[in-house]
Order: C-alpha cells, then sequence, then structure tokens
C-alpha cells in the first residue's frame, strides 16, 4: 500500500470514528475536542484525526475556533427545524417512491432491523441501537434507488446524530420507538404508502420534541418551545 492510500485509510477510519462518538453522544454538542486524547483514543497519530476532523468541519458537524480549536457543533432550535422540515419533504418523497418497490423478503430484513433494535435498546446498548435505527430508516429510504437524496438524507441525519443519542438514552423513549417501528411494518406490510409517511411522520415529530428540549435545556436558544419544532414539521407534512 502507497504512503498516500494509508493516509486515506488512516482517515477513513477516523472519520467513521468520529462518527460513532457523535452518533452514541461520546462527542456532545458543545464540547471541546481535544484532539491528544482523541488520538490516543483511536490508536492513531494527529495527522488523520486533523483531516478527519476538517471534512467534518466541512459538514458542519465540528466548528473550529481560532486559538481554541474544534468544538462539536450546537444546533439552535431554528436549526434543527430547518433540518426537520427538509427531512419531511425528502424521506416522504425517498418512502413514496421507494415502498412499492419493497419485496416481502425486503420487509422480513427491515424487520428482522426492528428486532435488533428492541434487543439492543433492553441490553441498553446505545451504540447498537444508534446503528441499527439508522439501518432501519435508511433500508426504506434507499429503496427508492435515488443516490443523491440518500446522500442529502444522510447529511441531514448526521447534522443530528449527536442529540439523536439524547432521545435514545431515555427507557420510555425505546420503548416508543418499538411500538412506531412495528406501525411503520404493518403499513409496509400492507404496502399503504401513505400510512408509511404518516407513521414516519409522527416518529420524527416524538424526536423533535426531544431533541428541541434538550436544546432548550442547555440554553442554546431564546423565545421558542420544543413543540415548535414538532409543530412546524406537522405544517409541512
Amino acid at each position: 500500500m502507497s504512503a498516500s492510500s494509508a493516509e486515506l485509510t488512516a482517515t477513513s477510519a477516523v472519520l467513521s470514528s468520529l462518527r460513532g462518538d457523535l452518533a452514541s453522544g461520546h462527542l456532545a454538542p458543545g464540547d471541546q475536542i481535544v484532539q491528544e486524547r482523541l488520538a490516543e483514543r483511536y490508536g492513531v497519530s494527529r495527522a488523520p484525526l486533523r483531516e478527519a476532523l476538517r471534512l467534518l468541519e466541512s459538514e458542519g458537524l465540528v466548528t473550529h475556533e481560532p486559538h481554541r480549536g474544534y468544538f462539536v457543533t450546537s444546533l439552535s432550535v431554528a436549526d434543527l427545524d430547518e433540518v426537520y422540515r427538509l427531512r419531511v419533504l425528502l424521506e416522504a418523497e425517498a418512502i413514496t417512491i421507494g415502498v412499492p418497490r419493497l419485496s416481502p423478503a425486503d420487509i422480513d430484513r427491515i424487520e428482522a432491523l426492528a428486532d435488533s433494535i428492541d434487543a439492543a435498546s433492553i441490553r441498553s446498548d446505545l451504540d447498537a441501537v444508534t446503528s441499527q435505527n439508522r439501518l432501519f430508516h435508511f433500508s426504506i429510504f434507499e429503496a427508492s434507488r435515488m443516490p443523491r437524496l440518500i446522500r442529502l438524507l444522510g447529511q441531514l441525519w448526521d447534522a443530528t446524530d449527536a442529540y439523536r443519542a439524547v432521545y435514545f438514552s431515555e427507557p420510555a423513549n425505546r420503548m416508543r420507538i418499538t411500538a412506531e417501528h412495528r406501525e411503520i411494518i404493518a403499513a409496509l406490510r400492507k404496502h399503504d404508502t401513505e400510512a408509511v409517511v404518516a407513521a414516519h411522520e409522527r416518529h420524527r415529530s416524538n424526536s423533535a420534541d426531544t431533541v428541541g428540549a434538550a436544546i432548550t435545556s442547555q440554553g442554546q436558544f431564546v423565545g421558542q418551545g420544543a413543540g415548535h419544532v414538532r409543530e412546524q414539521s406537522a405544517r409541512t407534512a
């Protein structure tokens, strides 16, 4: 392997680790990223870590402050509102196109992912809940066979990964996720596209409420309640 290939491989591995730490909440919104500690944690030199952080900065997931370093990006409720408005539109499009293309075997695989989420939830394995939950939803979206749309949805999900960990950390929320996923699967079995879109909307809105409340409690905005996110999301459905 050439030196440049090795560097790309190392950067890719570090990038994956950083995304995992953001998704799990190990790196929380507003946290300062101490590069020395992370380099030791990942077992890498500072070079691939710096490159991975630059890539995350270009995606808006971390910010760089001169003389202070990198920080995990903190969203305002306005930011969150924008992300969820876009998700309403794009996810509905992916579901509308994708659901008619799902075979019974595809739906069996999606249900198996829901089962794995439930098992991880019982174990309180939040890393597994997070990763399997994303696979569950994107297995539906990707049936649309629209790579640009899927790429945009991936970016929108990435933007709120750090806050999604807050939602998954509560057992009551994980129980709600189980019920909502079963509702989605029942609609998939019937190939009822409108019902799948509606079930996703309820599922997304519950998450938006909790994430908005988390942002509120951190004092990152003034003048709007968490319900605003759900309200706006519902109005754009």
